[in-house]
């Protein structure tokens, strides 16, 4: 299973005055086209009809024969067709309440990217050629690619502090299921320290954000102030991206640290099923918990579980681990958020965010040896560490 794991390798390169001409004409063709299908498929849409990745196929085709569209067919068609099938993607991802309607691209907010299939580039030894480049990419390797390794897909990209990326995606054999271990832990996160676990152990929140607070709000000052449509707004507007990709990156490598490790480690991993889309609407805690990242710390957890054999548990986020005695089972009234240290009438003292790890990793074991789904709790359990129910089916 896993030596068919799929991986993209994502490298910076630095193209030529006329390489990035190319790629901004054709960032911005693949924007029309796709603009345009919306737009036509709504527009069935509100008729009660639908529309297919083929009809708008035939629109392209009948595009391009027009007078005031004729530039589309200065870029390869390939990069064209193949945004239309992302568009047929996102509806099928609406019909089966996946995600949301379509939303039109915007010039200056949509991400900048292309992508480009087989028969629009060549890879090989080490140089990568995109269709209607005489050039190859001057692309920094900054890890190998996997031994013998064939690109299906070359996506190309630039994000909003200018710099450019390619991505290659490619089945990479060394991705192997890891050996089975009996270790099993649970995880419990937070925003005084980013994770707790089960063994005691806390892994501190390094607060990106607020590290560069003050010079994020001195970029964006400056960006107030200049006029709206000018050079020098494009060049502050810049520098204010420039911070937020540096915040991004820190944040993204220090969760990849922390996800391999736990992966490597553990068997099981339980997390608690939070709902972070909701917990943002908090106004006093929206920037710390979107500092924190709970979101993407799961998918990299999850994702590379499947890579390498292991187990990701979610238990019901009204499951009361905060509140609950990991030693006796007994359930305590409320309990604020200000409160971190807590006694329970057996007499055990509790960390509030390793007891809630502890409490997480019973419930994900009896998930496991039960099969069942863990619900809140709603009295005081005799001699169980949870209370269970049949798993309901989930959306797809």
């Amino acid at each position: 299973m896993t030596s068919h794991v799929k991986r993209a390798f994502r490298y910076r390169f630095y193209p030529t005055d006329a390489q990035a001409a190319e790629l901004s004409r054709t960032f911005g063709c693949v924007r029309k086209v796709y603009n345009m299908a919306l737009e036509a498929r709504t527009r069935a849409w509100q008729q009660g009809e639908r529309i297919n990745y083929s009809a708008t196929s035939a629109m392209l085709t009948a595009w391009k024969k027009t007078q005031e569209l004729a530039y589309l067919s200065e870029v390869s068609s390939v990069l064209l067709q193949q945004c239309l099938r992302h568009l047929q993607g996102a509806f099928t991802n609406f019909w089966e309440k996946r995600g949301r309607y379509p939303r039109f691209k915007s010039r200056k907010k949509s991400r900048r990217s292309a992508e480009y299939t087989s028969s629009a580039f060549r890879y090989g030894d080490g140089k990568l050629m995109l269709a209607k480049m005489k050039d190859p990419l001057n692309v920094v390797w900054s890890r190998p690619m996997p031994e013998g390794a064939t690109p299906s897909t070359v996506s190309v990209s630039q994000d909003s502090a200018g710099r450019w990326f390619v991505s290659l995606l490619c089945q990479d054999p060394s991705v192997k299921r890891l050996p089975a271990t009996d270790a099993a832990v649970g995880i419990d996160a937070g925003l005084d320290h980013l994770l707790a676990l089960s063994t005691g152990e806390k892994i501190a929140n390094p607060r990106h954000e607020r590290t560069d607070r003050a010079r994020l709000a001195r970029a964006q000052r400056k960006l107030a102030k200049k006029a709206k449509g000018s050079t020098n707004r494009d060049k502050a507007r810049r520098k204010v991206a420039k911070i937020h990709v540096r915040i991004a990156d820190r944040r993204r490598d220090g969760l990849h640290k922390i996800t391999t490790r736990l992966v490597r480690e553990n068997q099981t991993l339980v997390i608690e099923d939070l709902t972070v889309r909701n917990m943002v609407k908090n106004r006093k805690l929206a920037r710390a918990i979107s500092d924190a990242a709970w979101s993407e710390f799961r998918s990299m957890l999850e994702y590379k579980a499947h890579w390498y054999g292991r187990e990701v548990i979610a238990v019901d986020r009204w499951f009361p681990s905060s509140k609950l005695c990991s030693t006796c089972g007994s359930l305590q009234g409320k309990m604020p958020l200000h409160v971190r240290v807590w006694t329970c009438s057996c007499g055990t003292t509790h960390d509030r965010d390793v007891n809630a790890a502890k409490n997480l990793l019973a419930a994900g074991r009896a998930v496991t040896v039960c099969g069942a789904g863990v619900r809140p709790q709603r009295r005081t359990p005799v001699g169980q560490s949870a209370m269970k129910q049949k798993p309901q089916r989930r959306e797809p």
